[in-house]
């Protein structure tokens, strides 16, 4: 286990540009490019649905499963289920009595989709909280990948958490994968959020985020501890988006960072990424092969 190199990619099957659109546009036309990506490097992902939007992609969803990959789920209209770090114009968690129903309603309808129960999940933005993980863990699910390294900075490797306080080690059946930051550098954020890897693959380039990784990689080593690359990304990156947009009543003109480099840069750098990984023995697992592994081996030591 300590010798070994996981790589998860975790595709979040969402709106274009994160919360600040209707288009569907990243699903519709970047998944097919990712999909063929990965095909010619020979690797797994798993791509986390919001239900909504999956109801609409009935066959891409198939198409997914038939390449070898893992469909998941991520909330049903991407809503905000745990508690936010930080403020984000507009967006209110939902009630807390709320929660367990809306996990359950997209469980159901991308099951019913994909025809077996989702068995991974990713909350929007990484806002988690217990409610959440108890609701996942009561349904089955194997693994969630909703705890920003960058943010609490504590599990630094994949963990089963507790019922009372979801960021602590306890029994809980659910693998918890925190995503990946890097630890090593010195923040200027007061979240942490530069320690995050995203978009630094598409913004600053590969090798900046590969040196991330090799990074934690030695810290990982010093530490002992087994390295576990969990990542995320969004189909709606590796097209075209407009720096601005109008629609409804409003134009939204995210941060140049969110849009910065989308579309083919972000597939090469994308593609230059997953070589490296592979070159430095990375082996790539979709969530649920993953945890499966992990719980295998944990069981046996």
């Amino acid at each position: 286990l300590m010798n070994d190199v996981f790589v998860l990619l975790g595709i979040d099957m969402e709106t274009d540009i994160g919360s600040f659109t209707p288009f569907l546009q990243g699903v519709e036309k970047g998944t097919p490019l990712l999909l063929k990506l990965f095909e010619k490097k020979g690797i797994p992902a798993t791509f986390l649905w919001v239900a909504d939007i999956i109801s609409q992609f009935k066959s891409l969803a198939k198409e997914i499963e038939r390449c070898g990959h893992e469909n998941g789920c991520h909330t049903l209209q991407h809503e905000t289920l745990g508690e936010p770090y930080f403020d984000i114009p507009l967006i209110k968690p939902v009630l807390s009595e709320e929660v367990a129903y809306r996990i359950q309603k997209a469980t159901e309808i991308v099951g019913d989709v994909i025809g077996t129960q989702p068995l991974s999940f990713r909350t929007t933005r990484f806002w988690g909280n217990e409610i959440t993980l108890n609701t996942l863990n009561d349904l089955g699910y194997l693994a969630d990948s909703s705890y920003p390294m960058y943010y609490y900075q504590k599990q630094l490797t994949p963990y089963h958490p507790s019922r009372e306080n979801w960021t602590e080690i306890g029994n809980l059946n659910i693998l918890e994968i925190p995503t990946f930051a890097d630890l090593t550098i010195e923040s200027h954020d007061e979240y942490g959020r530069d320690r995050d890897q995203w978009p630094i693959f598409r913004t600053e380039g590969s090798q900046v985020l590969m040196n991330h990784i090799e990074n934690m990689i030695t810290y990982f080593s010093k530490r002992n501890l087994p390295k576990v690359f969990c990542f995320y990304l969004h189909p709606w990156e590796f097209i075209e988006v407009p720096s601005r947009l109008t629609y409804g009543e409003a134009t939204i003109e995210p941060f140049p960072f969110i849009t910065k480099n989308c579309g083919l840069k972000a597939l090469q750098e994308l593609s230059i990424l997953i070589d490296e990984l592979l070159q430095i023995g990375g082996q790539f697992y979709t969530f649920q092969d993953f945890t499966k592994i992990w719980n295998n081996r944990l069981s046996n030591e």
